[in-house]
């Protein structure tokens, strides 16, 4: 079944009652300094590495050493993490600033707490990329009109993006279409010809360009070359009923954020403990950018673009309230 983004709103709603159904300790507020308190946080995660910063902070003991014993649970993709969150199933999750923009118009309470990726701003070598196979006749953006692209979540922040690609390159955006399959299901995809381009990252970018694939257009960068691409967010009663909680993980994360932006090769060594990835693709995985802090212009241009793709059904979203 096609899951369509804008379609979880009532799902959402209905989940906000139920905030407060979080584990036992999820409303411990110790604190290192206390040192008779720790506080287990699940956080709802995409298995991609993006997300290397936290389970590098994980390792370093920046969490730990602030009275958070973390454990992290995997989903396909941000629209899927939201409903955890605001159920109280996870007490923070990281997802792309699309879907969140989707949930603010639809009314569910959820807010950014701190940054999470960014593009690197680099065409051709970005976090994110459209791949065709080598002997594809797509060569520029503009070619992906009339064909299958693949994304990880319909409506949301990839083909939104990549239609912005097209569009910048002179191509008509409406005319291409999307499906979704997961990120690590898009190399096989591509390669057995049942797409026609996969807009995917590392590690799953790296393993088609070794089938063969050839990288036609990089959407994050050639959207705005500071595109916040995601963050992590807690839930708006969260942040009413536990700041100490929220002021910690924001601290933790901060930390880890400039850890590896910092530290590169441990951010890519860390991968292997929650991917399946061989040194040989380890060393040729494109790292995406891990500022401290939101970009809000580029939020304002991509809510511009999603607002006009109708990912929003006509509302609009506070961006202020949600990322500052």
């Amino acid at each position: 079944m096609r899951r369509r983004v804008i379609g979880i709103g009532a799902v959402l709603i209905m989940t906000v009652g139920m905030v407060g159904c979080g584990s036992s300790d999820s409303g411990s507020s110790g604190s290192a300094a206390g040192g008779n308190k720790t506080t287990t946080v699940r956080v709802g995660i995409i298995p991609i590495i993006d997300v290397a910063p936290l389970y590098l902070g994980q390792k370093k003991g920046f969490f730990s050493g602030r009275g958070i014993k973390l454990e992290m649970v995997s989903a396909q993709g941000g629209a899927a993490i939201i409903p955890g969150v605001v159920s109280g199933q996870f007490q923070f999750g990281f997802s792309n600033t699309t879907s969140l923009m989707i949930a603010q118009v639809k009314g569910v309470p959820v807010k950014s707490v701190v940054n999470g990726a960014a593009s690197n701003g680099k065409v051709g070598a970005d976090v994110t990329g459209v791949a065709v196979k080598k002997d594809s006749p797509v060569r520029t953006a503009a070619d992906l009109a009339g064909r299958t692209v693949a994304v990880n979540t319909l409506q949301n922040i990839g083909d939104t993006t990549v239609r912005e690609s097209v569009r910048r390159a002179d191509g008509d955006p409406s005319e291409v279409k999307f499906v979704e399959i997961p990120f690590d299901q898009m190399p096989a995809a591509l390669d057995d010809g049942r797409v026609d381009a996969a807009w995917m990252g590392d590690p799953a970018m790296t393993t088609a360009t070794a089938q063969g694939a050839r990288v036609v257009a990089s959407p994050f960068a050639e959207t705005d070359p500071k595109l916040t691409v995601a963050t992590y967010f807690t839930s708006t009663q969260m942040v009413k009923t536990n700041p100490d909680l929220v002021k910690r993980f924001v601290a933790a994360m901060t930390e880890s954020l400039r850890y590896a932006s910092d530290h590169p090769d441990e951010a890519r060594q860390v991968l292997t403990t929650y991917t399946k990835i061989g040194d040989d693709v380890l060393k040729k995985l494109t790292l995406p950018g891990w500022p401290t802090e939101v970009d809000m212009p580029s939020l304002e241009k991509l809510a511009s673009l999603s607002e006009r793709d109708g990912l929003f059904g006509g509302g609009e979203p506070d961006l202020d309230a949600l990322f500052s």
